[in-house]
């Protein structure tokens, strides 16, 4: 039995949907996503280009505004998918939290004011030990959500980049949060996906430069592994780099970086993706995005959780298909 046989799309609300990536992705798995809800502009404009689900412009920070704004969207919504911004749990930014790190919570508050049969909450994978998340899940808890996290590294869901994430998931029902989690777990491949492995003969380079944080960390890469976690910035080869011995190939003249599309379809976007704002919003925009396979890996392990015996709407959609 699938979902489709239930009859209608689960139907899901995507807060902090950026360009879109959870998005594409639920959608390439069955879900139809309702709205899409973002405050960066710039996002919006590419996310209303690619998708024909409104995309709604709203600070989320705002708890109470958003209640009001999204309550005419969420009547009949199954699930809400989001990832609150990161960069106060990310190795890339300030090791503490702040700021930002409270909209993981006012994820869970507007979770809890509409209470869908389930939700997913992405974020980095150093946000498992966070104060905020355990003030988060214990938000959930209180209304009855049974939930569960696991890190999940992209390239063994499809995605050729090494890049792991947090996702963290609840059902109203014990048995949908255990069935998802199985499937998640099951559903791994036995080995990381490489660029070669993703992109077959149309690469016309063997390898590539990324550049690194420091010095101290190899900037160079085989098409032959998966690629670093895709970021929000991408810088030519620097005349004064001076190679590492990690590297997978000297520094020569032909060497470069990926070009925004390639890092695109690294991060598993279609090929036709528009992402026609300013190259640096686009680049922004593609290192912060969740991968779309890997969205949609996740989605299908919630698809399997929405097929639990104990969960309500499952029931109505099959008595009304019998």
């Amino acid at each position: 039995m699938t979902l489709r046989d239930f009859g209608p799309k689960p139907r899901l609300l995507d807060l902090f949907a950026g360009c879109g990536g959870l998005s594409l992705g639920f959608e390439e798995a069955g879900f139809e996503v309702v709205a899409a809800v973002d405050n960066w502009p710039e996002a919006l404009a590419v996310h209303r280009r690619n998708f024909r689900h409104p995309a709604i412009e709203l600070d989320l920070g705002d708890v109470e505004l958003a209640k009001a704004v999204l309550s005419e969207w969420t009547s009949g919504v199954d699930g809400i998918v989001g990832g609150p911004p990161c960069q106060d749990f990310s190795s890339a930014g300030r090791r503490v939290e702040a700021d930002r790190a409270d909209l993981t919570e006012k994820f869970a508050e507007l979770v809890v004011a509409f209470m869908p049969r389930f939700f997913v909450m992405e974020n980095v994978g150093r946000a498992a030990k966070s104060a905020a998340l355990r003030r988060a899940v214990g938000i959930f808890e209180s209304r009855g959500y049974t939930v569960d996290r696991v890190v999940l590294d992209a390239s063994r869901c499809g995605v050729p980049q090494t890049r792991k994430r947090l996702f963290t998931i609840g059902f109203l029902d014990q048995e949908g949060t255990d069935r998802a989690m199985r499937a998640l777990a099951e559903g791994l491949a036995a080995e990381p996906m490489t660029l070669r492995d993703y992109f077959g003969s149309a690469l016309d380079f063997e390898h590539y430069y990324r550049h690194p944080r420091s010095y101290a960390r190899r900037a160079v890469f085989s098409v032959d592994e998966p690629s670093p976690t895709v970021r929000g910035v991408n810088r030519p080869v620097p005349s004064g780099y001076p190679g590492h011995p990690g590297d997978t190939a000297p520094v020569a003249a032909e060497l470069r970086p990926l070009t925004t599309a390639e890092r695109a379809m690294v991060q598993t976007f279609p090929a036709d993706f528009w992402f026609g704002a300013t190259k640096t919003a686009a680049e922004q925009m593609i290192g912060n995005a969740v991968p779309v396979r890997l969205a949609q890996y996740v989605a299908e392990a919630v698809r399997e959780g929405l097929m639990s015996r104990e969960n309500p709407r499952t029931s109505r959609l099959a008595s009304r298909s019998a």
